[in-house]
């Protein structure tokens, strides 16, 4: 822990250990969703292991301000980042946030009923079918352009600042 804490800096590995709270919640709000419906989710499993894995998480958190840091150009330091840095990292998160949407959606959406359509020839299911795609690849094309563009942001700013 000390070594990720003192390469991403407290803000950095904060975000990334996040997610072990954050994916069991995001599946608890897509089992929840079908529960009632078919009877084949349990919802209330994937919200106790979410919310026991926010204890956890809240440990963690107070393990990560106790550990000393040295100073040093870091990535997701957000009082060190340029203001296109922090713009282009935003721009990632918010792609990188619509692609993982989708995924959640997909995983608790029936898709035989809209492959049935666009099997048969229907306009519009076609359509929606061609626009969940084409959202799916703006998402992941969007999240990985603003990636490179928040790295180079990032390069710039350690460059200036080894200087």
């Amino acid at each position: 822990m000390n070594n990720l804490v003192d390469r991403y800096g407290r803000v950095g590995v904060a975000a990334l250990t996040s997610l072990i709270w954050a994916l069991p919640m995001a599946a608890w709000a897509g089992s929840a969703d079908l529960s009632p419906i078919d009877k084949t989710a349990y919802p209330w499993i994937a919200f106790s292991i979410g919310i026991v894995m926010l204890a956890v998480w809240l440990f963690l958190l107070t393990r990560i301000a106790r550990i000393p840091v040295t100073r040093r150009p870091r990535r997701f330091d957000l009082s060190q980042m340029s203001r296109s840095e922090k713009r282009w990292t935003l721009a990632a998160f918010a792609f990188a946030c619509g692609a993982i949407a989708w995924l959640n959606a997909a995983a608790t959406v029936d898709w035989s009923p809209l492959m049935q359509a666009v099997a048969a020839g229907k306009t519009g299911p076609t359509l929606l079918a061609t626009g969940l795609a084409v959202f799916l690849l703006v998402m992941l094309g969007g999240a990985t352009l603003s990636w490179r563009n928040a790295t180079r942001a990032y390069r710039a700013r350690v460059v200036t600042s080894v200087n």
